[in-house]
């Protein structure tokens, strides 16, 4: 994996996860050893825009908004399902491979998790879910635990934190245009917005 290289999803099926606490995101107390993050929003209200953005988490949305190419086996819907994300060019990029763990398709909390395979720059696992209150609000939240699992991630532990940082901050950036992406079509098609 890595630099130069395209690894194959379908290759990875059978790669083992490269940590040994699957589905710890969904835990309450998250697993020692590894740094923890938590990001919640309220990205809008009601059930058209849970659904709206519900619909983002499960096409990929969040890792395209950050400049990854996806290729995967199947939907981030379905449990087992490989996907390799892509930084940089086509062929001197960075593959980042990752299984689904957990999903979950139904009901007013959804979303999937997915752990690290090897060649992947960390080891570890990351959650997004998207949840509909009593109250009406749309709330994202995305959890991770990791820690640098590649010696060029190690040699460099900085960037690779600000990195992370910034892919999260980017992807709720993109929940929150798919909240709002209906409402303002609507705004525009029926003449009262900017065009």
């Amino acid at each position: 994996m890595g630099l130069f290289r395209a690894a194959s999803p379908e290759g990875l099926r059978d790669a083992p996860l490269t940590y040994a606490e699957v589905g710890a995101t969904g835990s309450p107390d998250m697993p020692a050893g590894y740094l923890h993050g938590e990001w919640t929003e309220v990205v809008g209200t009601g059930r058209e825009v849970f659904e709206r953005v519900a619909a983002a988490v499960f096409d990929w949305t969040p890792q395209r908004s950050v400049g990854l190419r996806v290729r995967a086996t199947g939907s981030p819907a379905e449990v087992g399902t490989v996907v390799v994300l892509t930084a940089g060019l086509p062929r001197p990029g960075y593959d980042i491979p990752c299984r689904v763990v957990w999903a979950q398709t139904t009901g007013d909390e959804r979303g999937f998790a997915y752990g690290t395979l090897p060649g992947h720059p960390e080891s570890g696992e990351e959650r997004f879910t998207v949840r509909l209150t009593g109250d009406g609000d749309v709330v994202v939240t995305i959890r991770v635990f990791s820690r640098l699992a590649t010696p060029a991630a190690r040699a460099v532990p900085p960037v690779s934190r600000f990195v992370q940082g910034l892919a999260t901050r980017r992807y709720l950036s993109s929940l929150r245009r798919a909240a709002t992406a209906e409402a303002i079509r609507s705004t525009r098609s029926s003449g009262t917005g900017r065009p």
